[in-house]
């Protein structure tokens, strides 16, 4: 069973996350299948290493992380790759892969575009 983790940055404001949790719940209600958790990088809970953890209690047999980032910047050059590799040591029955940043994925670019001129037209 594969595991799906959306990292994002997190914020003091709780508001800030309801996006993400929406993606959550439309990803878990698309493909109940696979379990998914959201985890943040500072001030909010869960932890990156709290939602691994979480979904290897309920016995993933991979994992791999969504940063839901526009770009890579210092966190995810520098603080992820140490804290997958911290995570990985915790969980080594449990491959743990990386995504690009989302903002970086073509497709997704693109839909971004698409919007904006959809927006002024």
């Amino acid at each position: 069973m594969q595991g799906i983790v959306l990292f994002a940055h997190g914020a003091r404001d709780p508001e800030w996350a309801r996006p993400f949790e929406a993606m959550r719940e439309r990803l878990r209600a698309r493909r109940p299948e696979f379990p998914v958790d959201l985890a943040f990088l500072e001030r909010m809970e869960p932890t990156l290493e709290g939602a691994v953890d979480t979904l290897a209690t309920r016995g993933v047999s991979a994992i791999t992380v969504f940063p839901i980032f526009m770009a890579q910047g210092g966190h995810l050059k520098h603080d992820l790759p140490r804290m997958i590799e911290a995570i990985r040591a915790k969980h080594p029955r449990v491959p743990i892969a990386l995504a690009s940043a989302v903002g970086e994925v073509p497709e997704i670019v693109e839909a971004i575009a698409d919007w904006v001129l959809r927006s002024v037209d």
